[in-house]
C-alpha cells in the first residue's frame, strides 16, 4: 500500500495509518473503542448526544493525528441539543440502538473497505482506461474517483463522528467534512432549517444501516485547460464564440417543478459554491446545500476535491437520493423517506447526473463586462461538454471540413451562418450525424441539461443574462436540450416566448453569443436599463399576450 499515489496524496486526510502494508486505525485503542460502541448501549454507555460526543471526543484523544486539532467550541452542545432534545423518545431509542453500534461497525471495515477499493481500482472501470482510486484530485489535474455506496457511508460515518484531520485542509483549499460546524451552528443560533438538514443526515444513516446500497458513484473533476492538451477542448476565447455556427438546442421552459425531480436522463446543474457543498456542513440552505442534504452521499467528495478554478467543473454520477422535503432557505424541512428510482447504468451507478459549476459572486455591473461573459459561459461550457468524446466530436467537424473553427480555433475569422454548408450537409445534418454514430458506438447522445437561475439568488447574478449563457453552453456542448426551470422568476416570465422566437429563426451559438455581448456591452456603460429578453424583443412586455410567430417582430439592429 505505501507505494501507491493515490492514497499517499489522500492519506493525510483520512483518520487511517499504513501499517505494515495494511491500513490500520492509527491504535488498538481506537479499536476496542468502536468495538465497544458497535455492542450497543449496554457495553459502550453511548445512548445520549452528550453520550455520543464524549465517546467521539475519546476517539480523537486516541488519535494522535487529532488530538491537538479542536473541534467547534459548541460541537457538544449542539450534538446533545439534537438527540436528547430535538429527537423524540423513539427516535433516539432507534439511533442509539441500532444505528451508532452498525455504523461503528462500518467504521471499524473502514481499513478493509479502503483496500478493496484499491485493489478494483487497480482493474479499473469504464475499459480499464481511468484511474479511479481515492485520492486528493487536485487543481487543474482532470480525473475520476469511483466509490462504493458502502464506503461513502464508512467515510460520512467518520464525518459524524469528526474523525477526519483538518489542519491542512485550509492549505489544500479543500472544504469542510466533519461535522462539528453542523451541529454547533445547530446550538449557537437555532433555526428550523439547521434541524432539518441533520434530520436529513440521520435518515440516511438509518436507511444505509438497516439496507446497504451496493452501487458506486463516481466524482470527476472537469477542465478546460488554459493551454494546448492532447485530445481537449482547450479554455475558448470571445471569438470562439461569436463565430460559432453551432445551431442553438431545443428550450424546455418549466415554470413549476423542481431541477431534482425531473425524469428525463439529464445533467442536472448545481448552483455550485467554489468550494464543492458551499455551506452544506456549516449554515448553508439553499439550491446547493439542499442538494447535499437530500443526496448525502455528494458531502464525500468535500473529502478530497479542492476548490474549482474558473476552467473546472466537478460531474457527479450516481448519487442516490434519501429524503424528500419541503421549502427553501429558512423554510426547508424534512418531509420524509424517498425511495430513489432512478435506472441504473453497466457500472452500476443509478442514472442521476449533477454538475456542479461556480458562478461569479456578487458581479454586480461587472458581470455585464467582456471578460465576465467570458468566465461564465466558458464555465458552464466546462461542466456540460464531454471531454471524453472529444475525438467523436474532432471527427464531426474535421469530415465536415469543420474542424478548424471550432477546435483548433485557426478560423476565428471566418463568417458562417446557420444555412452554410460542409460536405454538402448544413450543421444541423451534421450535427444529427454526430448523434446518429454516438448512438451506434454506445455512448449516451441524449443526455440534456436541465437548469434554472443559477448564480441569480444568494450570488446575486442577473438570471436572464444566465439563462442565455447556459443555453450557449449547452449547444455548443452538443447537448439536445435545456430544460429551464424558471421559479416562477418575474424576468423571465417571457422566456418561453423568446426562445420559440429565437429558434424559429435558426440562430446559431454565434448569433446570440454576438447579441448578448451587444446588449452586455449597453448594459454595462448605461445605454439600457431593460432585462435582455425586453432588449431583444421590445413589443414583448410582461403583460403581453402569446403572439403567433408570424406576428413576431424581425431581428432589431439596435434594440
Amino acid at each position: 500500500m505505501e507505494s501507491r499515489e493515490d492514497l499517499e496524496s489522500i492519506l493525510p486526510y483520512l483518520p487511517l495509518l499504513v501499517r505494515s502494508s495494511s491500513l490500520s486505525w492509527p491504535s488498538v485503542a481506537v479499536e476496542e473503542a468502536l468495538k465497544a460502541m458497535a455492542g450497543g448501549p449496554d457495553h459502550s454507555m453511548v445512548d445520549t448526544g452528550e453520550a455520543l460526543f464524549i465517546a467521539i471526543t475519546a476517539l480523537r484523544r486516541l488519535s494522535p493525528c487529532l488530538s491537538s486539532q479542536p473541534l467547534a467550541s459548541s460541537a457538544s452542545h449542539g450534538y446533545a441539543f439534537f438527540f436528547d432534545e430535538l429527537m423524540s423518545e423513539a427516535e433516539s431509542a432507534k439511533w442509539f440502538g441500532e444505528v451508532v453500534p452498525a455504523l461503528a461497525n462500518l467504521l471499524l471495515r473502514l481499513p478493509s473497505l479502503l483496500e478493496a477499493h484499491y485493489q478494483h481500482a487497480d482493474y479499473g472501470l469504464f475499459n480499464g482506461k481511468l484511474k479511479t482510486g481515492l485520492r486528493l484530485l487536485g487543481s487543474q489535474e482532470p480525473g475520476t474517483v469511483v466509490l462504493s455506496q458502502e464506503l461513502i457511508g464508512a467515510l460520512l460515518g467518520c464525518s459524524l463522528f469528526c474523525l477526519f484531520p483538518v489542519s491542512n485542509r485550509g492549505v489544500k483549499h479543500l472544504p469542510t467534512i466533519n461535522f462539528d460546524h453542523l451541529f454547533a451552528s445547530l446550538y449557537d443560533s437555532y433555526n428550523p432549517n439547521q434541524e432539518n438538514k441533520i434530520r436529513c443526515i440521520v435518515h440516511y444513516f438509518e436507511r444505509i444501516c438497516s439496507d446497504m446500497p451496493v452501487g458506486i458513484v463516481s466524482f470527476e473533476r472537469k477542465v478546460l485547460p488554459l493551454e494546448g492538451r492532447p485530445l481537449c477542448i482547450s479554455y475558448p476565447n470571445s471569438k470562439f464564440w461569436s463565430n460559432s455556427v453551432i445551431p442553438l438546442c431545443r428550450v424546455e421552459v418549466q415554470n413549476s417543478g423542481l431541477i431534482e425531480d425531473q425524469s428525463s436522463e439529464a445533467l442536472e446543474v448545481d448552483f455550485a459554491n467554489k468550494y464543492f457543498g458551499g455551506g452544506a456542513l456549516r449554515r448553508g440552505c439553499v439550491q446547493e446545500e439542499i442538494r447535499f442534504m437530500i443526496n448525502p452521499e455528494l458531502i464525500a467528495g468535500m473529502l478530497f476535491l479542492p476548490s474549482m478554478a474558473e476552467n473546472e467543473a466537478i460531474e457527479i454520477i450516481g448519487a442516490e437520493r434519501f429524503s424528500s422535503y419541503t421549502g427553501y432557505a429558512s423554510s426547508f424541512r424534512f418531509s420524509g423517506d424517498h425511495v430513489d428510482k432512478r435506472d441504473v447504468d453497466c457500472f452500476g451507478r443509478r442514472k442521476t447526473r449533477i454538475i456542479a459549476i461556480d458562478a461569479l459572486c456578487s458581479p454586480g455591473m461587472r458581470q455585464y463586462k467582456q471578460e465576465c461573459l467570458l468566465r461564465e459561459i466558458n464555465k458552464a461550457f466546462c461542466g456540460f461538454f464531454d471531454q471524453s468524446k472529444y475525438q467523436q466530436y474532432e471527427r464531426l467537424f474535421q469530415e465536415n471540413v469543420y474542424c478548424e473553427a471550432q477546435l483548433d480555433q485557426k478560423l476565428h475569422e471566418t463568417a458562417s451562418t446557420s444555412g452554410e454548408t460542409y460536405g454538402g450537409k448544413s450543421v444541423n445534418q451534421v450535427i444529427r450525424n454526430y448523434e446518429k454514430n454516438c448512438q451506434n458506438m454506445g455512448h449516451e447522445h441524449n443526455i440534456g441539461i436541465v437548469t434554472g437561475n443559477w448564480g441569480c439568488g444568494a450570488f446575486g447574478g442577473d438570471p436572464e443574462l444566465k439563462t442565455m449563457i447556459q443555453w450557449l453552453a449547452a449547444s455548443q456542448a452538443l447537448r439536445p436540450f435545456i430544460s429551464y426551470y424558471t421559479f416562477n422568476l418575474e424576468a423571465l416570465q417571457n422566456l418561453d416566448q423568446v426562445t420559440r422566437w429565437i429558434l424559429s429563426h435558426e440562430w446559431t451559438v454565434g448569433d446570440l453569443s454576438n447579441m448578448l455581448d451587444e446588449y452586455s456591452c449597453q448594459k454595462y456603460k448605461g445605454q439600457t436599463n431593460v432585462g435582455f429578453l425586453t432588449w431583444l424583443l421590445p413589443s414583448l412586455s410582461s403583460h403581453d399576450v402569446e403572439m403567433p410567430d408570424a406576428e413576431m417582430p424581425d431581428l432589431p439592429n439596435m434594440p
